[in-house]
Order: structure tokens, then C-alpha cells, then sequence
């Protein structure tokens, strides 16, 4: 790896060997983005297995999401290793007892619950694209189909319990596949800004607020690109969702600092002077307090004022905004902050950020960027929004251009009278 990253400075005793970086910013990318998947699929699954008649507005775009983002996340892994055809050696001749190498079958049977679920919540519109249209886009959705243009109720309830068994799975699995990375740098005694029980608690927690955070985003995106009203019941459900597991996040993220402070092992002196030295400001004020506590403020005294219509959309997309930059920094001071601490305990690292190269900013960011461009288009052949909601929910009585509830009544009784 010494050709991808030049020598670093460093202050204090340092091993010869730790001034080259083993991990870039493409591994702070890996787990961040396998957290938009594990928390994107939590939104879908609170709809599809427990029931949240809140959220189905967002169920199924959920479920895209997480889709287009996993097909990215061995993205990462194989930029970094230089040599992508070596990552098939890991499944071929598997060692069970590497963390490393058990992820590529634990990614590869996510995917491919993601892509049967997905294939059946949209089987029904597969079919009818499938019988309608013509040409290659015809030829497509018949090869979709898989043979099965049977949509008859016995078959759409075969369908709903498919969808229900998988999203159940689906959630076991997405804790499993995000708590593996926490387990991978939990596990890693030599490095003892790691080492640290709490790591993959942490981690699958961070996960399910920045993909909740990212679904707000996104949701809010979409109404207005679509030029259509954002769902406000849908939208309060979500807040409250991510509200609950940023707190929790939060606090465990403090208990573990705290563990590590008070426990007092070797190295903890210059693990202190690192966090109120080099990251006090990525860490102290980008991560905890403008990212964590600063959304967790606004989401509090939106729901103590009960906030709605245009400013509950404002606030819950900065918030939405805030979260999603709390969970990278995060990874960001885990896994470089991780490396700037020199084994010896008696040193610090710089960590030499460049912007071009296969481990630069553009490279992270292009990777970052290309599950939405996926995202763009699979809305588009797969539309997730069903029938466009209708009621009262859907209204934002706080605009001064929308109808009145009483102008609504006349335009109904003049409709009745017209038939």
C-alpha cells in the first residue's frame, strides 16, 4: 500500500512502519454506506412486517434505496484493493474464523434479499408493463416477469407473505451486516480507540439514523422534484423515528468515550491530548455537537411546539442533513482517527488527505454519489409511490394559498349537486 499514500507526519514515538496510512478514505466510505442500507431497509420493514400504515407513502422508495446503495458498498473494498479479481479468492477458498472474509457471503445474500423482496413488491407493475408496452422496454419487463403473469388475489396474497418473510429476515440481516463492521474495528485490540465493546452497538445504531436521515432527504427531494405534496403524517413519523435513535446513539457513543477515559489503560495519554488537540474540532463540534446534539435541539422543540406544514418540512431536512454528517464524521473519526494514534501510545499521526488518486476525496465522493444515480432511474422503472395519497394528511393548512376546510365542503356539496 506504500505507493497510495505518502509518508505522514507525525509528533512523538512512532513505529517506522505507521507513517504510511494502511486505510483510506474509501474505507470511510464502506461503512457509512452499508449504514444507508441497514437504515433505509428499518423504514421499509417498519411498514412491511410491523405495521406502520404511517410510513407506506415511503415503504417501498425505502426499499429502492437500500437497494441502489448495496449494490455500491463492495465498491469501496475493491477500489482499495487494487486488484478487484482477488476479492472472488476470499469466497473460493472461504476461512471462516476472518471477519474480512465472511463478509463477501453475508453481502452477497443481502443483496440477493434485497432483489427477490424488490421483485416481489413490484411484480404487479412488472406485469402490467409487461402486457402494455412494446419493444425493447416490453421485452424487458417480460423478462422480469420470470413467467408468472398470474394477478389474481390468491396470487398477490402469495406475494404479501413473500414480502412480509423477507422484510422479517431482512431485518436480522441488516443488523448482522452493519454490526459486522462495528465487531471488525471492536475487535482490533491493538488499536485501542477501537477496542471497544460497544463498537458494533454503536455502529448498527448510527446506522439506522443516517439511513432514516437519508430517507427524509430523499422523500422530501422527490415531492418536489415530482411537484407533489409531501405526506405530513409520513414525514412526522420519520422525525420521530430518527429523534428516538439519534438520542440513543448518542448516548452510547458517550458511554463508550467515557468507558475508555475512565478504564485508563496504556495509551490513554495521548488519546487524550489527540481528542483535545487535532480532533477536537472534527470530533467535540462537527460530530457531537452540530451533527448530534444540534438536530436532536431542533427535533425537540419542533414536537414541543407541534410544528407542521412548511416548517416541519424545513426542519426535518436539515435535520434529515445534520444526522447524515454526524454518522460521516463518525466514520471519519473512527477510522482515520483510529490510525492517527501511533501504537507505541506515544505519538500522533497526520493523516495526508489528497483530493485526486485512487484513494482521494473525488474518488470517495464519485463512489459516494453513484448509488443515487442508480437510484434516478430504477424510480423510474420501478415507481414506488403507488396511488398518490389523498385526505386531509396531505395538506398543508398552515399555506396560505390552500383551500379552506370550508371551501373544501362547498366544492364537495357543488360536485353532488352537479350529479
Amino acid at each position: 500500500m506504500e505507493h497510495l499514500f505518502e509518508a505522514a507526519s507525525f509528533t512523538g514515538y512512532v513505529y517506522p512502519n505507521e507513517t504510511v496510512f494502511p486505510w483510506g478514505v474509501l474505507i470511510v466510505i464502506y461503512p457509512y454506506l452499508t449504514g444507508l442500507v441497514a437504515g433505509a431497509f428499518t423504514i421499509s420493514s417498519l411498514y412491511q412486517v410491523f405495521g406502520v400504515q404511517s410510513l407506506k407513502p415511503v415503504a417501498h422508495f425505502a426499499l429502492l434505496s437500500s437497494l441502489c446503495v448495496m449494490l455500491f458498498v463492495p465498491t469501496p473494498l475493491l477500489l482499495h484493493l487494487g486488484h478487484p479479481e482477488r476479492a472472488f479468492n476470499a469466497m473460493l477458498t472461504p476461512h471462516v474464523t476472518s471477519a474480512m472474509a465472511m463478509f463477501s457471503y453475508a453481502a452477497s445474500f443481502y443483496i440477493l434479499l434485497l432483489m427477490t423482496e424488490t421483485w416481489f413488491v413490484f411484480r404487479e407493475h412488472i406485469v402490467h408493463q409487461a402486457q402494455h408496452l412494446k419493444g425493447i422496454p416490453g421485452l424487458f419487463y417480460r423478462a422480469l416477469t420470470l413467467g408468472s403473469y398470474d394477478l389474481s388475489e390468491k396470487a398477490m396474497h402469495y406475494d404479501r407473505k413473500w414480502i412480509y418473510a423477507l422484510s422479517a429476515i431482512g431485518i436480522p440481516a441488516a443488523c448482522g451486516l452493519h454490526g459486522y463492521v462495528g465487531f471488525l474495528f471492536g475487535s482490533l485490540k491493538s488499536r485501542e480507540w477501537w477496542s471497544s465493546d460497544l463498537m458494533p452497538p454503536i455502529f448498527l445504531l448510527s446506522a439506522i439514523v443516517s439511513g432514516t436521515a437519508l430517507t427524509i432527504v430523499l422523500y422530501v427531494v422527490a415531492c418536489k422534484l415530482r411537484r407533489t405534496t409531501v405526506v405530513l403524517d409520513c414525514l412526522k413519523m420519520m422525525t420521530h423515528v430518527l429523534w428516538g435513535f439519534l438520542i440513543v446513539a448518542l448516548v452510547l457513543e458517550g458511554l463508550e468515550f467515557g468507558s475508555l477515559v475512565y478504564k485508563a489503560r496504556e495509551g490513554i495519554d495521548v488519546i487524550l491530548q489527540f481528542v483535545t488537540g487535532p480532533l477536537l474540532v472534527p470530533f467535540w463540534i462537527m460530530q457531537f455537537s452540530i451533527g448530534a446534539v444540534l438536530p436532536i435541539f431542533i427535533l425537540t422543540v419542533m414536537f414541543w411546539r407541534k410544528t407542521t406544514g412548511r416548517n416541519l418540512i424545513i426542519g426535518a431536512t436539515v435535520c434529515g442533513i445534520l444526522a447524515l454528517f454526524e454518522v460521516l464524521m463518525m466514520r471519519t473519526n473512527v477510522v482515520i482517527g483510529g490510525q492517527d494514534i501511533s501504537k507505541t501510545g506515544k505519538g500522533l499521526l497526520s493523516f495526508p488527505w489528497v483530493f485526486m488518486g485512487r484513494e482521494g476525496i473525488f474518488a470517495a465522493a464519485a463512489v459516494l454519489i453513484a448509488p443515487f444515480i442508480l437510484l434516478l432511474g430504477m424510480v423510474r422503472v420501478f415507481p414506488p409511490w403507488g396511488e398518490e395519497p389523498t385526505g386531509r394528511e396531505e395538506l398543508d393548512f398552515t399555506d396560505p394559498c390552500a383551500p379552506t376546510l370550508a371551501q373544501l365542503m362547498v366544492d364537495r356539496d357543488l360536485s353532488r349537486s352537479e350529479e
